[in-house]
């Protein structure tokens, strides 16, 4: 178990790797190089969270922000919100990511009917769906490389 000191120090380190993605300018579109991002920021949590990717037009990180908590098989999404985010944010594209504390990087019927529902609801405002990875400390699976997108 981590003390308060060693949970800040991660932390700190975290909020430097993101911030090199934003200021990097990279476009975002090879999902291991996401899936990189990913694991950093959630793989190693010991409950399960959904976070999203917005990205402008050329696909370069507006921000990323977990936007639901879990427990250690699951986390309810409420596309509502997603919706309300992206707009926000003013996104052209998302990407979402969620981790498997289990260590297993499969997706679940539920993962990929909840990616479907919130590709076509985003997609009714003109918001692209690139991607959406399940990441593990030691792997991912990426919907778009499976064709699931």
């Amino acid at each position: 178990m981590l003390n308060q000191e060693q949970k800040n120090t991660i932390n700190a380190a975290l909020a430097i790797l993101a911030d090199l993605f934003h200021t990097s300018g990279e476009a975002l579109t090879s999902p291991s190089r996401v899936a990189q991002f990913c694991q950093l920021q959630i793989a190693h949590l010991e409950h399960e969270v959904f976070g999203v990717l917005f990205l402008n037009n050329q696909h370069q990180l507006i921000e990323f922000e977990i936007m639901f908590r879990g427990t250690i098989d699951g986390a309810s999404v409420y596309p509502r919100e997603v919706a309300k985010a992206a707009l926000l944010h003013n996104a052209a594209a998302v990407i979402f990511t969620h981790n498997h504390p289990s260590g297993v990087a499969e997706p679940s019927q539920a993962d990929k009917r909840i990616t479907q529902l919130l590709a076509d609801g985003l997609n009714l405002f003109e918001i692209r769906t690139l991607d959406h990875l399940i990441v593990t400390p030691t792997s991912y699976t990426s919907f778009a490389e499976r064709g699931l997108l």
